[in-house]
């Protein structure tokens, strides 16, 4: 009898919201309209500006080997986007293009985190950060947050959960799936806890660019030394060409360059040819008036589910979620999404996916569907609630 599969891989969890996204395309199959409110993904296709500089990388021979730190190029352009976002003088040279930010996350945690040694996350958050730390072999402390601390890790909670296995802290700014925000004083606050400890601070800013009414600052607008994850695949709507960014201290570059050119070689080579063009005005035009449509996006459905029910504590500011309490209507939150996709055939997703604090009790909307999808699902929903019997 052949020896079982590795602890690593028994442990790491699948996504709950895979077993109904199966359903939905069995349901859509037969014929059934089914509206997708599960994936975070935005509806939008790729901007045309990108399009057209990947077809042209293509017709041109681009599809060798790059650097492992990515196309140098790209990497100006980044530190360019920085100066210009942020007012930040970051040097290419920290900059390392990965494939996604999924890549990005991987080599800091390969880097950061030793056997038995974890990070501090909150709980809600993103699933794939815990089970990356468990591939390197080290852990998540999961840190259970409420809209008390609108869902983030702040210095009184670092403070309360470090402990002698902790080498760092891991936060989202915007988040998935609550969609909050960190603001300078928070993160400056964060980041000084940490350094305290002798830690690293790790900051997702995968949704940057997709906030309402507010821009979100970097971390490194006030601690140089974090650890900064990025993407093209959510404001730059490039999700399909995996591509992503580290932004790292200096000393940290040689030993990540070494772990890229072990790990993935290099990120895909059409997607950085394609990326180069994200930065350009008529791309970000582009990209901002889809930002725009979010954010009506948000206003529509935000007040929507809260008259029907659902406890939404605090208004996102930025990704493309709605973090919502379903304790209005008993039961737990699988159920509860099995129902809507049986009989409304709306499908959103538990809880579960994001954590355990409160986890059963939850459900994530993502609000990535045109407005009068979303009016439709309003209305089915509300229908749905009418037939649950929890």
């Amino acid at each position: 009898m052949a020896q079982p599969y590795s602890a690593r891989s028994r442990a790491i969890e699948p996504f709950h919201v895979m077993a109904l996204l199966a359903r939905a395309n069995e349901l859509q199959a037969a014929g059934h309209d089914v509206i997708h409110l599960e994936i975070g993904e935005p509806d939008f296709t790729t901007a045309a500006p990108i399009i057209k500089a990947g077809q042209a990388a293509l017709a041109n021979g681009e599809t060798r080997y790059t650097a492992a730190r990515g196309l140098p190029a790209l990497r100006e352009a980044i530190a360019g986007f920085y100066a210009t976002r942020y007012g930040l003088n970051i040097d290419p040279q920290r900059i390392l293009v990965t494939p996604g930010g999924s890549g990005a996350l991987l080599l800091a945690s390969s880097l950061l985190v030793d056997p038995g040694k974890h990070w501090l996350l909150a709980d809600p958050g993103y699933p794939c950060n815990r089970h990356f730390l468990r591939l390197v072999e080290g852990a998540a402390q999961l840190v259970p947050v409420g809209p008390e601390v609108n869902y983030q890790l702040n210095a009184d909670l670092v403070e309360r959960y470090w402990d002698q296995d902790s080498v760092g802290a891991l936060v989202a700014s915007p988040a998935n799936p609550t969609g909050t925000v960190l603001d300078r004083e928070q993160l400056a606050s964060l980041a000084k806890a940490v350094r305290e400890r002798h830690g690293h601070l790790v900051v997702d800013e995968i949704y940057h660019g997709l906030t309402y009414g507010m821009d979100a600052p970097s971390v490194l607008e006030v601690e140089d030394q974090a650890f900064v994850l990025n993407s093209f695949s959510k404001y730059f709507g490039m999700t399909g060409w995996r591509l992503g960014w580290l932004v790292a201290p200096p000393a940290a570059v040689a030993d990540l360059e070494k772990l890229a050119q072990n790990l993935y070689i290099s990120a895909p080579s059409m997607a950085q040819h394609a990326a180069l063009a994200c930065f350009e005005p008529a791309t970000l035009a582009i990209l901002e008036e889809r930002r725009e449509e979010f954010g009506r996006r948000r206003d529509f459905l935000l007040p929507a589910l809260r008259e029907l029910g659902f406890g939404i504590a605090v208004e996102p500011q930025g990704a493309f979620y709605l973090y919502a309490d379903i304790s209005a209507f008993g039961g737990d939150a699988f159920a509860f999404c099995r129902h809507f996709l049986e009989t409304e055939h709306v499908a959103f997703t538990p809880g579960l996916d994001f954590g355990r604090h409160q986890a059963g009790h939850h459900v994530r909307f993502a609000y990535t569907q045109s407005m009068p999808r979303l009016q439709e699902a309003v209305e089915r929903i509300e229908r749905g609630l009418r037939s649950w019997q929890g």
